[in-house]
């Protein structure tokens, strides 16, 4: 990282990990060094907050000029289609998540940036993948378009890294929990969409079975985490692109159980549809012992920690 305060840009700004990095990302190193980018209208916050452009990732010319102008040093690059998603739309997630990827990684490179992180995901497993406290070194043969996507994104960092000394660094993200952003287009977002239902209507249709366990972080450690890895010693990293993290796992059936102590009236029905096919490839638990022993990581939030602030947070909204 440069001695001075770096100018960073951040891509896919106003999806669920953006629209809460950047204000972050802007207390951490000032609003005028952090540039938010997205073809999507921005919020009123993030457009006010500091500087904000329209970006196309899939066009390198775009990306090029964009970096350029800012003078970026460091790039968080968030754009992607997720997994839901991306089942019902592979074209575009091929081109968003691989084009997009490649012309970050081209545009750095030619540009000498210092630093770029892309988050992965636990999408990057498969059914072969151990589903127990999943290894760091592990068979990577994912059933979606997302989960290939985020395998080559990895590979193709690692590549970067290798063959032309860039500092690329990411995580492999389980499902993010948020009260700020509303339930997007992710197999995980049951864990969203059950707390907004729960306040509302005190009941919630799940469209995953009562005991599919999963892997899940809530969001102050998912933004800890990108930021906790980007700031740590490049010398203490064996890894790049493509580390575990792990905060909790639970199904459900668990999360509904964690609520009703909050909402005891509340009820849940299940009714699994085609995301049930998905999350049965994925892990249930998470070894991340890499993370922690080369940059410290640490979650702050279990289950009944982060339900009690979920609740809190998100009774006044409604």
């Amino acid at each position: 990282m440069a001695s001075s305060t770096p100018k960073v840009v951040v891509t896919g700004a106003c999806g669920q990990i953006g629209s809460e990095l950047v204000p972050e990302l802007r207390k951490r190193y000032g609003k005028e060094n952090v540039m938010a980018t997205d073809i999507k209208e921005p919020p009123p916050e993030l457009r006010e907050d500091g500087p904000f452009e329209w970006l196309d990732v899939t066009s390198l010319e775009e990306v090029g000029r964009l970096l350029k102008k800012y003078k970026a040093d460091i790039i968080y690059h968030l754009a992607a289609i997720l997994s839901a998603k991306g089942e019902q739309n592979p074209n575009l997630a091929w081109k968003v998540n691989m084009i997009g990827t490649y012309n970050i990684l081209e545009a750095a490179r030619e540009l000498g940036l210092n630093q770029v992180f892309i988050p992965s995901s636990i999408a990057v497993f498969g059914p072969e993948t151990p589903k127990i406290m999943t290894p760091q070194e592990t068979i990577l043969l994912p059933k979606t378009i997302y989960g290939i996507t985020k395998v080559a994104g990895e590979l193709l960092g690692e590549y970067y890294v290798r063959r032309f000394g860039l500092d690329v660094r990411g995580c492999r993200y389980p499902g993010i929990i948020s009260y700020r952003t509303p339930p997007g287009g992710g197999t995980t977002d049951y864990a969203v969409a059950i707390f907004h239902e729960a306040i509302k209507y005190k009941r919630y249709i799940c469209f995953l079975k009562e005991d599919t366990a999963l892997p899940m972080m809530y969001m102050p450690d998912c933004l800890k985490a990108a930021i906790q890895l980007m700031e740590a010693d490049r010398s203490r990293l064996k890894h790049h692109t493509n580390f575990n993290v792990a905060a909790m796992s639970f199904s459900p059936g668990e999360l509904a159980a964690e609520i009703k102590k909050h909402i005891p009236e509340f009820e849940i029905v299940y009714e699994p549809d085609e995301r049930q096919s998905i999350a049965e490839t994925w892990p249930r638990s998470i070894d991340d012992s890499a993370a922690r022993e080369e940059w410290g990581w640490q979650p702050d939030y279990d289950l009944p920690r982060m339900v009690e602030d979920m609740i809190k947070n998100l009774k006044p909204q409604f």
